[in-house]
């Protein structure tokens, strides 16, 4: 099967712009060889951390906008998402199963992307905001 091309575009910050993210994600893991479930399940990752990345990240802010890109290298699908806000830690997101955090009514997006894919990596973007990298594997 043939490697699908890189691929990167910017994003809206309004929800509208979660089902282009979450469209586009599938239609390329599809491309490389992702079977249905995992499609889906990148779908959802991806639905997760571009909300996180609008509402958290940039507040809704019209003026800010995501980055979106995905590429393919080694049998690995890798997911970049950035948004223009202030940033945050990865070791501030509360644990969703623990009792206290429970109600929350959100919190549950990192968690659920995390497991989803093989490596999680967040850091700080330049200049300014949260740069999230996520990759699942083929196979």
């Amino acid at each position: 099967m043939a490697q699908p091309a890189a691929w990167t575009t910017s994003l809206e910050s309004v929800l509208e712009s979660v089902e282009v993210a979450e469209e586009a994600v599938k239609r390329y893991a599809e491309e490389a060889g992702f079977g249905e479930s995992d499609q889906f399940f990148l779908g959802l990752a991806v639905r997760e951390i571009v909300i996180n990345a609008i509402v958290h990240g940039n507040r809704r802010d019209a003026s800010k906008r995501v980055g979106f890109g995905l590429s393919m290298e080694d049998q690995t699908l890798s997911i970049e998402v950035t948004d223009e806000g202030d940033g945050f830690q990865i070791e501030s997101v509360e644990d969703p199963g623990l009792p206290q955090n429970q109600d929350r009514p959100s919190g549950r997006g990192v968690t659920m992307a995390m497991a989803i894919v093989d490596e999680f990596h967040v850091q700080g973007n330049v200049p300014a905001g949260t740069r999230i990298q996520m990759k699942k594997h083929l196979g």
